[in-house]
C-alpha cells in the first residue's frame, strides 16, 4: 500500500527492497492456495506474489491504493487482474476463499475499517492469512529519526507517523470483534539485511519513511541523514552491510459461519 502523503517509488522497490515479496513466499506456504480458489492479494505492490499465489492455480486478484504500484504490476504481470482500491473501502461483489496479505496493514489505518472489508470480502469460513510490522517494529530506525528530525529548524511541518504496529493482543481482539475466529498469531524479530551498501539505510529511509522525511525543509536533509546513520551504526550496521530492526505478526483467521 502507498504511504501517506507520498507515492511510491516502484524502481527503488523493486531494485533495493525485494526482500519485501521473499520474504512473503513463506506465508504463501501458510495459505495453502488450491486450484480453482478464488484468493485476494490486499496491496499487492507490484505484483510478485500475486502471480506466486496465481502459479498454484488460483484465481488472484491484485488491490493496491497505489496508482504506481498497480501500474507497475501489470506491466510485470498482464494475464493478472490488479485494480486500484482503498483497504479501507472497497466491496466485489463476488467472496473469495481467502485473502492474503503481506507487508500492507501496517500503512493501513483505521485498520478497524480495512478488518471490515476484509471480513466482507470472505466466504463463510473463508481464511485471512497476513503479515506486517508488529509492535517493535523499526523501533530502533524511528527512534532515530525522530530525535534526529527534533529540532525545531527541520521539520517545515508537524510530521505524521504514517505506520500502525499492533501487539498480537490489539490485532486479534480486532479481528474477533469483527466476527472472525483467530486460529495462528505470532510476532518475531526479523533483523533484515538492506540493499546499497554504505547507502542502504538512506535507501530504506527513501523507500519507506518518505512521509516523515519529506517534511524536512531540503537543505538540513543530508545533515540529517548524517545524524540519523550515526545513532543507527553501532547496532545496525554491520560488516558493510545495514540491517532494518524489523518484528513482524503473523496472523491466520477464519470468517465465523454464523
Amino acid at each position: 500500500m502507498s504511504q501517506t502523503n507520498n507515492q511510491w517509488n516502484t524502481e527503488l522497490y523493486e531494485n533495493k527492497h525485494d526482500f519485501v515479496w521473499k520474504y512473503g513466499s513463506d506465508l504463501i506456504e501458510i495459505l495453502a492456495p488450491k486450484q480453482g480458489e478464488k484468493i485476494l492479494d490486499l496491496g499487492c505492490g507490484t505484483g510478485q506474489l500475486t502471480n506466486q499465489i496465481a502459479a498454484t492455480g488460483a484465481e488472484t486478484i491484485g488491490i493496491d491504493n497505489s496508482g504506481e504500484m498497480v501500474e507497475k504490476a501489470l506491466k510485470n504481470y498482464p494475464n493478472l487482474k490488479f485494480i486500484l482500491a482503498d483497504a479501507t473501502n472497497f466491496n466485489f461483489a463476488e467472496q473469495f476463499d481467502a485473502v492474503f496479505s503481506n507487508a500492507a496493514l501496517h500503512w493501513i489505518k483505521p485498520p478497524e475499517e480495512a478488518i471490515k472489508c476484509i471480513y466482507r470480502a470472505l466466504k463463510p469460513e473463508g481464511r485471512f492469512v497476513a503479515e506486517f510490522g508488529g509492535k517493535g517494529n523499526v523501533e530502533q530506525i524511528s527512534k532515530a529519526i525522530s530525535e534526529a528530525i527534533a529540532a525545531e529548524k527541520y521539520a517545515s511541518e508537524p510530521t505524521i507517523n504514517p505506520w500502525y504496529f499492533p501487539s498480537i493482543g490489539e490485532y486479534s481482539t480486532l479481528l474477533e470483534k469483527a466476527g472472525f475466529e483467530v486460529n495462528y498469531a505470532t510476532l518475531f524479530e526479523r533483523l533484515t539485511p538492506l540493499k546499497g551498501g554504505e547507502a542502504g539505510m538512506r535507501n530504506w529511509i527513501a523507500m519507506f519513511a518518505g512521509s516523515i522525511i519529506d517534511r524536512i525543509r531540503e537543505e538540513y536533509y543530508p545533515e540529517i541523514m548524517v545524524k540519523i546513520e550515526t545513532k543507527l551504526k553501532a547496532n545496525l550496521f554491520k560488516n558493510d552491510l545495514w540491517f532494518a530492526d524489523y518484528k513482524r505478526i503473523r496472523i491466520v483467521a477464519k470468517k465465523k459461519n454464523y
